[in-house]
């Protein structure tokens, strides 16, 4: 295959609720790593498979970093600034190792009884409310901003006045540049006002404890601080609430399987796996990566400086590793899947998520066992405009 070839826009298509585009497959088979432009930035590679996903986001011989340096390939109209998703070690392993010691699986076991509490608690106001009742609003987006909140230290009760910043992270189209400039800066003022009160009156909570690090051992600068938060902060309440509410539209989706992980609920870890694999979270592409020397991927040659951008949806579908590829399975038993991301930029809070999914499923089942979509499924809204893929309402009746 030639090492240039004909420039495609991205994206190919717009995200349809958790459709994945087919025409990834075809260039799975025929174009692995296809030239592309984005809506903002400069062109790039799309990688499509999952070999070539993992060789670029495991491989220090691909950057974040540089992506400073470079007016990054992006579906969003503004770069977004990460702190930790945009480095490289060892900056990177700075932040990394003051974080792995809160998100160790033993530590977030610790959590448990504080998050089934959570979730029996919201499951009450349902039923005290009565059918139909909507899982987004009364309960994945409560249920997820509660954990976060918690273990950050952010109030809760603030919700109503952070939450709408959020989107500004991961808005395309459904936002200006000036709006998500504006809803930046007030989320980073917010939690760099959180900081000061931390740092005068520390509590048991994460952002104490950054702040502590910071002060102590001069490991991290204000904005490194503000923005770590600020990520953590999103990827906890809306980037876990998606999945769980994405999560639940498969299940009822495929009733058969939903039967049978209500019957058998031993079978709810292993489920989950299937879901972080099958649910397209991220509609198009993740954070780019630029080559520092030469690389061959599939048969094409990106050379230093160029950047390629990493498909997930495509990689978590490719039949070279998943038999049956497009067939949601909760019996899979080989699932490498994707969904975590992949090497040094592997989502940290993996373990909370996987322990945030798990209680909320079992508690839904054990409290609402006949619970079903009130509408039909194909009735169902989705947010426009954004990364994330999530739905706007699901309600159900029991």
């Amino acid at each position: 295959m030639s090492d240039r070839q004909a420039l495609r826009n991205y994206p190919f298509s717009e995200a349809v609720a958790l459709e994945v585009d087919p025409l990834y497959e075809k260039l799975r088979e025929e174009e692995p790593v296809v030239r592309v432009g984005c809506p903002f930035g400069e062109d790039s590679w799309l990688v499509t498979t999952h070999a070539d996903m993992k060789t670029i986001l495991g491989d220090p011989r691909f950057s974040r970093a540089l992506a400073a340096e470079h007016d990054e390939s992006r579906l969003t109209p503004l770069p977004i600034h990460t702190s930790i998703l945009g480095m490289d070690s060892p900056d990177h392993t700075r932040l990394r190792r003051l974080l792995a010691k809160v998100f160790t699986t033993r530590r977030v076991e610790l959590l448990r009884p504080r998050i089934e509490g959570e979730a029996h608690r919201l499951i009450d106001a349902l039923v005290a409310q009565g059918p139909p009742g909507d899982l987004m609003e009364g309960f994945a987006v409560p249920f997820a901003g509660t954990v976060v909140c918690d273990l950050l230290g952010v109030p809760f009760e603030d919700r109503e006045q952070f939450r709408g910043w959020l989107d500004a992270f991961s808005a395309t189209t459904v936002m200006t540049e000036e709006e998500i400039e504006a809803d930046t800066e007030r989320l980073h003022g917010y939690i760099a006002e959180l900081m000061v009160s931390r740092r005068a009156r520390p509590q048991d909570d994460l952002v104490s404890a950054m702040v502590k690090a910071s002060d102590e051992e001069d490991r991290l600068s204000e904005q490194e601080l503000v923005e770590l938060a600020s990520v953590l902060l999103i990827a906890g309440h809306e980037t876990v609430s998606s999945q769980l509410i994405d999560s639940l539209y498969v299940l009822f989706d495929h009733p058969e399987q939903l039967d049978r992980l209500r019957s058998r609920t031993e079978l709810i870890p292993r489920a989950i796996e299937e879901l972080l694999r099958y649910v397209p979270l991220i509609s198009h592409v993740t954070f780019a990566r630029y080559a520092t020397v030469d690389v061959e991927l599939s048969g094409t040659l990106v050379r230093a400086g160029e950047s390629v951008l990493p498909a997930i949806p495509s990689a978590n579908r490719d039949e070279s590793v998943f038999e049956n590829a497009d067939r949601f399975d909760i019996d899979r038993e080989r699932n490498p899947h994707l969904g975590f991301g992949h090497g040094i930029h592997r989502c940290l809070g993996a373990p909370l998520a996987r322990l945030e999914m798990q209680v909320a499923l079992e508690a839904l089942f054990a409290r609402l066992p006949e619970m079903r979509c009130a509408v039909p499924l194909g009735a169902l809204g989705w947010k426009d405009g954004m990364q994330v893929r999530s739905l706007l309402q699901l309600p159900v009746a029991w």
